[in-house]
């Protein structure tokens, strides 16, 4: 059996695997939007969360000392053994040659429990190069994970399904492989429940995460633990600059590339696109934080009684970080999104690094990752790494 082989009978176990943790097979269609009234206590709960550990609210004045408690209470908080002792113990196959750039397989152990494979791309020439940590969304689209942002040279069904979502949100283009043309090795692993170690449906969600929190751990925090795992592993690698390594994310993607930076030293800069807002802001009716599915994947229990996402995301300053959002973007709310852009730059503000900060708004943009919103991507990473 060649070695590319070997990685995708492990991958078809992983995925086999997963599903088995959901319960089994689950029909159904897509979860209802929450219409209705909320419980009467709904709003007296959200006035009592004052977010006391946030950056100039804590009794904390030392930023430094503020960033060691604020990360520890959100590690604590992920329910998840920070495992750093488990070797990564990388196989690598199913090399391919592109435009300036080659293509080849990866599965490592970004915990004890898994072997997880991913697609890694390296420019071509002398490095150390600057890296991406590559972070895919969540889409309701399980098939497919990786194969979002990297287009898949090794699976022809995945091609078709990828090249058809590069169209509809990426303007037909895939981002990691333009990141790897302009010179950035690149790192794009599947997240529990996508690609290789899934497929998932829908309505199967609630069960896994209900069976971590059964089993007193958290879907959410293992996500961020491996991305966090996943910056370390890059950062090893002899073709990276470990000084200049990027995490970049759309959607979920970017809920996980900030929160990467807010936990992994690692972690140079940061461009998130289409997820930052105020949680207050977004638990609204007919938003998908209520449907009790996708939520899951970003939902740390406890945490909002001591930090907002952009306490959270704020971690990570005085670092360069970057944020995207679509003005007609029906997922975060206009309201949402200034008070988290207004958090962010008291916190970058008061660390004289506002200019390493930067916020931006496509007014006539929804939900989506357009070339030119790339682009602008492309040339801040230029900038900052």
């Amino acid at each position: 059996m060649s070695g590319h082989d070997a990685v995708g009978r492990r991958a078809f176990v992983v995925g086999a695997g997963a599903a088995l943790f959901t319960g089994g097979t689950v029909t159904g269609a897509e979860a209802a939007v929450v219409e209705g009234p909320l419980p009467d206590f709904h709003a007296a709960l959200k006035a009592e969360l004052t977010f006391p550990l946030a950056w100039g609210r804590s009794p904390i004045r030392d930023f430094r000392a503020w960033r060691r408690a604020a990360r520890a209470k959100v590690e604590e908080l992920l329910l998840v053994d920070r495992d750093e002792r488990t070797p990564y113990a990388p196989e690598f196959g199913g090399r391919s040659e592109a435009d300036g750039y080659t293509r080849e397989s990866v599965t490592l152990s970004l915990t004890r429990h898994e072997r997880v494979r991913g697609a890694l791309l390296t420019p071509r020439g002398r490095g150390p190069f600057p890296a991406v940590l590559l972070l895919h969304d969540h889409g309701a689209r399980f098939d497919i994970g990786k194969e979002k942002l990297v287009r898949p040279w090794y699976d022809d069904t995945r091609a078709a399904a990828a090249q058809g979502w590069a169209d509809k949100y990426f303007s037909g283009r895939f981002v990691g492989d333009e990141l790897a043309r302009r010179g950035h090795v690149v790192l794009c692993l599947d997240a529990l429940g996508w690609g290789d170690r899934g497929p998932l449906t829908y309505d199967q969600q609630q069960a896994l995460a209900a069976n971590f929190y059964n089993l007193g751990s958290s879907l959410a925090g293992l996500t961020a633990h491996e991305d966090a795992r996943a910056a370390g592993f890059l950062a090893g690698l002899d073709r990276v600059d470990a000084r200049r390594i990027a995490a970049v994310g759309f959607s979920m993607g970017a809920f996980r590339a900030w929160q990467t930076a807010a936990l992994s030293d690692h972690i140079a800069a940061a461009a998130s696109v289409c997820w930052m807002t105020g949680l207050k802001e977004m638990m609204v009716p007919g938003n998908n934080t209520l449907r009790g599915q996708s939520a899951y994947y970003m939902l740390h229990p406890g945490l909002p009684r001591f930090l907002d996402f952009p306490d959270v995301a704020s971690i990570a300053a005085p670092r360069p970080m970057l944020f995207l959002d679509g003005g007609l973007d029906p997922l975060f709310p206009a309201d949402g999104v200034r008070v988290a852009h207004d958090k962010l730059r008291a916190v970058w503000r008061s660390r004289h690094a506002e200019e390493r900060l930067r916020l931006t708004t496509w007014p006539d943009l929804g939900h989506v990752f357009t070339a030119p919103m790339q682009d602008e991507v492309f040339t801040w990473l230029d900038t900052v790494l």
